[in-house]
């Protein structure tokens, strides 16, 4: 008998089938996320034209196909955006948040906090965010002098499993622990609820030494794969 997949070798799909339903959006055997939530997309191992063109007419002409680690290939008119090599991490064990030198409150963020997310996330660049990112999970932050200064939250959920994503700290703020220490409190909250936490790291980005302090290990290697929808439905890209 063939064993089942891991959740995490499909945490895209597994969400949008599962913990993000409501904020899913599919036809046919394609899936992706409601505007504004998020741009990963979601198709079948074994995707054909039927299941590519069902993407595109979600999407849209000319919209981002995110395929964030999928191990499939479009059609030859989908116009190559961007590929990213980097790893899967899963936390193997509770590691220290590391010391920390602000002793202020980690606050919960939520619909009033958007603007403010969103600013911060411009100057970070810590990854694909937008306007309703924030109603995949938990995210928090750490405010100083009323500007936030500091962020991370959950993302992916596949069953049994929690994704922490958007970890990010104003440049006038780094060196300070803030950071591990979200890291830290989002990982207990997941492991309270009985899951595994993991996080996705492209290579080169110093975040992986945070995480590998934290006790994350790596799991596999991912590609990161974006495509453009054809404006055209079999217009081929030159």
């Amino acid at each position: 008998m063939t064993p089942a997949p891991h959740p995490l070798d499909a945490a895209v799909a597994a969400s949008l089938a599962g913990a993000h339903r409501a904020l899913a959006r599919s036809r046919g055997r394609a899936a992706t996320y409601s505007a504004g939530v998020a741009t990963f997309a979601a198709l079948p191992p074994d995707a054909g034209p039927a299941d590519w063109a069902d993407l595109a007419g979600l999407l849209g002409p000319g919209a981002l196909a995110d395929l964030f680690s999928a191990e499939v290939g479009p059609p030859p008119d989908w116009q190559p955006v961007f590929r990213l090599a980097g790893v899967q991490m899963v936390l193997d064990r509770a590691g220290p948040a590391g010391p920390s030198s602000y002793d202020g409150e980690v606050v919960d963020l939520g619909r009033a906090d958007v603007g403010d997310a969103l600013d911060l996330v411009e100057r970070t660049r810590p990854g694909p965010f937008g306007p309703r990112t924030l109603e995949l999970g938990r995210y928090v932050g750490v405010r100083v002098d009323g500007s936030l200064v500091a962020m991370a939250g959950e993302r992916l959920r596949p069953a049994g499993w929690t994704e922490l994503s958007a970890v990010c700290t104003a440049p006038e703020a780094r060196g300070r622990g803030l950071a591990g220490r979200l890291v830290a409190v989002l990982a207990a909250g997941a492991a309270a609820r009985g899951d595994g936490v993991f996080l996705h790291v492209v290579d080169g980005n110093p975040a992986r030494a945070l995480y590998e302090r934290l006790g994350s290990v790596v799991r596999r290697p991912v590609l990161f794969s974006g495509f453009r929808v054809p404006e055209v439905p079999g217009t081929v890209v030159g």
